[in-house]
């Protein structure tokens, strides 16, 4: 080796050695923090004060929820209105008005996981503000059948693109043992939304009510401005000093924890970075990508799961829990309750605002398996009552004309404790964790592809039952379907191990006996239950 070369490979040997030191000094550093920050939750303060901030995040990242519920009850006071505008419309073409919005939700949620991961949680709330104006514009101006349904593929877009990442900030900024009750104010929102709907349909016209539509569009766009981006996904990113900035916001009310050279913050921070650091290990050792997890859902834990959930969502789909949103004014009108239309879609939904608060407690309380049957039952019971009384109104034999209006809500509240949250909640219980986001996807697609189906179908069924009373004994005939096929089928979850249900998969596809079986001891494990409340709309 001659003298230069020699040269230079010693001052390279003694950067490397450099550079080793600091590394050494850095992990050191790292692991320090690392084992000082094992049981965050000790240091972590109890009371509201340091809760604000995250309280505060909440109220304005899950405030597009507004918007969701709004579409979602649009159609209810849009198509009784219709009769009365200027451009006709077929009743053909009145389906399409309610449903089309549903086409959307699978193509903004697939779109929302790639955007919010490239450009951040919180832009990409901004961003799905774009689709939200340019739909509710079109909507409110429309002169034709064509206007009005681009403006609802738009607004259902602008939902799906704006929620996806609401939720997933929430998740990643929200304590631990708060996480649940944080996010139930999505849903909240969303009903919050459907109430406003309908109140002011029964007071205004529906391009009024599409105008107004356009501030609860923007404003989560303003309120956004007062919250720090996601420290997880800025750390993915690289940008350690932002995220500890934002860690610094959120933990701002938090005490010095004792006996620490570290700040809650500091001790946070390490976590994610250590978590990160895991996660990219694992994609470089899971390194074959598509290939890897199409295998995997030919594995009896991926396409077992997929299949019973298909079936679980037809069941509520065409249980009429849906249908009787996107056509509410329309539905009571036909069942001939003297109570005002509008009137009862408010109550409806001011019911569904409820029980979406009264869901944090059951879902975390009850076995699965018994809450999707006993709501199954009570609304078969509801609906088959409600059809009575409906046909006896109709044939003149009772003046009892309250009584439906009663029984549906009652039947309202029966799909909410069941039939309603807990199918979607399984999309992210049920499936292993390697394939869990594609098959969440899969599965929340077809379910809003099956949606779809069950409000196009809603003139047809009026048609093929004779009236609104036929079809209240088809919803009824449907409940019952489902919820002998949830007590046959569907497996329990509540408290179970990733572990646990991955291999009750394994080895069943019916879940008969399986009650019996003795309880594994051991930690539960809750896997993903924030995803629940997202859901229940």
């Amino acid at each position: 080796m001659d003298p230069i070369s020699a040269s230079c490979f010693s001052l390279h040997a003694e950067e490397n050695a450099k550079a080793i030191i600091e590394e050494k000094k850095r992990d050191e550093k790292f692991h320090e923090i690392i084992v000082s920050c094992r049981s965050l939750s000790r240091y972590e303060g109890r009371t509201i004060k340091t809760l604000l901030p995250q309280i505060f995040a909440t109220v304005v990242s899950a405030s597009f929820h507004i918007v969701v519920g709004i579409a979602l009850a649009f159609s209810g006071i849009l198509l009784p209105q219709l009769d009365e505008e200027e451009f006709p419309i077929t009743p053909a073409q009145r389906p399409w008005i309610a449903s089309v919005i549903v086409l959307a939700v699978p193509i903004g949620a697939i779109t929302g996981g790639f955007v919010m991961d490239s450009i951040g949680r919180l832009n990409t709330v901004k961003l799905a503000a774009i689709p939200g104006v340019l739909g509710w514009t079109l909507i409110a101006m429309a002169t034709n059948f064509h206007m009005l349904v681009i403006g609802r593929l738009l607004t259902g877009l602008a939902s799906a693109l704006g929620t996806s990442p609401a939720i997933v900030y929430l998740t990643e900024i929200a304590r631990a043992d708060m996480r649940g009750s944080l996010i139930s104010f999505a849903p909240a929102y969303a009903s919050l939304g459907m109430v406003l709907t309908f109140l002011k349909g029964w007071f205004f016209n529906w391009r009024v009510v599409a105008w107004t539509c356009l501030g609860y569009t923007v404003m989560p766009c303003i309120l956004i401005m007062f919250i720090p981006e996601s420290p997880a996904w800025l750390v993915s990113k690289g940008r350690v000093e932002q995220a500890s900035k934002a860690l610094a916001w959120i933990n701002k009310y938090q005490p010095q924890p004792e006996n620490k050279p570290h700040t809650l913050a500091e001790m946070q921070l390490a976590q994610l970075q250590r978590e990160h650091q895991k996660k990219v290990e694992a994609s470089i050792l899971h390194g074959q990508g598509a290939i890897y997890k199409a295998k995997a859902f030919l594995k009896p834990t991926g396409y077992k799961p997929l299949l019973i959930l298909i079936g679980l969502f037809l069941c509520q789909q065409f249980s009429g829990i849906y249908i009787t949103l996107f056509h509410s004014v329309e539905f009571f009108q036909a069942v001939g309750s003297p109570v005002n239309p509008y009137l009862a879609s408010v109550l409806i939904s001011a019911v569904r605002l409820f029980m979406s608060i009264v869901d944090t407690y059951l879902l975390r309380t009850f076995r699965r398996r018994p809450l999707i049957m006993s709501s199954g039952l009570c609304m078969a019971a509801s609906m088959l009552l409600s059809g009575l009384f409906t046909l006896w109104i109709q044939n003149g034999t009772t003046d009892e004309k309250w009584v439906p209006v009663a029984l549906l809500l009652l039947y309202v509240i029966a799909c909410m404790i069941g039939l309603l949250p807990i199918p979607w909640t399984m999309t992210a219980e049920l499936f292993p964790i390697e394939i869990r986001g594609v098959a969440h996807s899969i599965a929340y697609s077809m379910a809003n592809i099956l949606m779809f189906a069950a409000v196009q179908s809603y003139e047809s069924l009026m048609d093929a039952f004779h009236g609104a009373s036929g079809v209240q004994f088809f919803f009824a005939v449907v409940s019952i379907v489902g919820m002998m096929y949830t007590f046959v089928f569907v497996p329990e979850t509540h408290g179970k191990k990733l572990t646990e249900i991955e291999d009750y998969f394994n080895h069943n596809l019916i879940y008969l006996g399986q009650g019996k079986k003795k309880k594994v001891e051991g930690k539960e494990v809750r896997s993903d239950r924030e995803a629940e409340k997202l859901m229940s709309v």
